[in-house]
């Protein structure tokens, strides 16, 4: 009977595999993705499988975890996931999940630990994952060298964690060395968090970075962030106006004097890394445009650093400026809901009250992030509909989605590669 139900059970999975690659076969380039992309359960699921199971994913900050013992964790899709700092400051990450029964580990989002111990049946984990403790009643013949927490790959750049469930990650040294060459002036290692949110979103996360990936929708909707946003990222933006090009070379011309990168570097569709200026006048993102925090981030000087504008498909962007820098993470819960979590970093020695006001640090991107929400939630809601059809993107205004749109199809097409011909129709 168990034979049956996982053919059957493979079967259908074949199916919507088969499905999903015809979807994007026959799909209209420059137009946004058939319907079952951004609401069905099924290639929700394919989603988690192909693109979060393979791709290297934001995780959060060493800093985080400083010392010995300390932990963070993370879900990916129905996967639980541990970081961990361990002996000479090396960072580990495994699967969440005792060796034993199953049971997760730790069920907190972060904390201190002398060892890793389930709190089922007490099985105790090394720090490296080793198996140190099963208890006697396991028999002479147990081999606790067996039964070692399972490793998920981990890499610190910059200060930045990405993690990859993968057997076999992509090889993404290039992105990483060049991460830790733009971010070394902030010294990563000494930022803290002074605030974290998190939001839940109902849309799917593909919404969610193609929402992010355009400020076509800026001017109506987010003038907090106007206030010192530009909407371009770099000169090569064709909407880049005489100005703003201007504006760039006089901020070029100060940034190579404090040393610090801000050519716009591109690793295909996926990552891409550029310094672009803040509003004439403004050097940071708050609501008047002055410095959230009196302590400036690492080695700089000056905080008129304009943005350092960091992207890393699939789930997050990044701004770093001279005082401050937020970071975001994107996390898929299913195929209409989404956990956008936004980090405010600062100086580890700035105090809060004397060097930084929690609520100007916080308002403009607490603003921007609920008004993306509603625009996120609208969207969904009408793709949702029977009338939706897919729609064109503007080359002009809306290159960046076309990109990620772009990325995406090729990476599951890639991933769907040899399929058959479909007989499940998703839509």
């Amino acid at each position: 009977m168990s034979d049956l139900l996982e053919h059957a059970q493979d079967q259908q999975r074949q199916a919507v595999r088969e499905a999903a690659a015809r979807l994007l076969e026959a799909r209209s380039p420059g137009y946004t993705l058939p319907q079952p992309f951004y609401n069905d359960q099924r290639l929700f699921d394919l989603d988690m499988k192909e693109i979060f199971e393979r791709e290297w994913l934001f995780a959060g900050l060493s800093s985080e975890i400083p010392l010995k013992g300390n932990f963070m964790t993370m879900d990916v899709g129905n996967s639980p996931i541990i970081i961990v700092r361990g002996d000479n400051g090396a960072i580990h990450a495994f699967h969440n999940v005792c060796r034993h029964r199953g049971s997760r580990l730790c069920s907190t989002e972060r904390g201190k630990v002398a060892k890793l111990v389930c709190g089922y049946h007490k099985w105790t984990y090394e720090l490296d994952g080793r198996l140190l403790f099963a208890g006697s009643d396991m028999g002479t013949t147990f081999d606790t060298s067996e039964y070692g927490l399972h490793p998920v790959h981990v890499r610190s750049a910059g200060g930045m964690l990405f993690i990859n469930l993968a057997e076999q990650p992509e090889n993404c040294e290039p992105f990483f060395k060049t991460l830790e060459f733009y971010l070394k002036p902030y010294d990563m290692e000494n930022v803290k968090v002074a605030a974290s949110s998190s939001i839940i979103e109902e849309g799917n996360w593909k919404l969610v970075i193609e929402n992010n990936r355009e400020c076509y929708h800026c001017d109506g909707s987010h003038p907090e962030l106007l206030n010192t946003l530009q909407e371009f990222d770099d000169t090569d933006d064709p909407r880049a106006t005489e100005a703003y090009k201007a504006l760039v070379a006089k901020k070029q011309a100060d940034w190579d004097a404090e040393k610090v990168p801000y050519q716009l570097v591109r690793f295909g569709r996926r990552n891409r890394m550029t310094r672009t200026p803040l509003l004439e006048g403004t050097v940071s993102m708050t609501t008047d445009g002055t410095p959230a925090c009196k302590k400036l981030l690492g080695r700089l000087q000056s905080p008129d650093m304009g943005s350092l504008r960091i992207l890393n498909l699939p789930n997050s962007w990044n701004h770093f400026m001279g005082d401050h820098a937020v970071v975001f993470q994107v996390d898929p819960i299913g195929p209409l809901k989404t956990r956008v979590t936004t980090k405010w970093l600062v100086h580890k020695d700035a105090v809060e009250g004397v060097d930084y006001d929690l609520a100007k640090l916080r308002k403009v991107w607490d603003a921007t992030n609920d008004q993306d929400r509603q625009l996120v939630e609208e969207n969904q809601r009408g793709v949702n509909s029977s009338a939706y059809q897919p729609g064109p993107y503007s080359a002009t205004f809306e290159f960046g989605v076309v990109d990620f749109v772009d990325w995406y199809a090729e990476r599951m097409q890639e991933a769907l590669k040899g399929q058959q011909e479909p007989h499940l129709q998703l839509a």
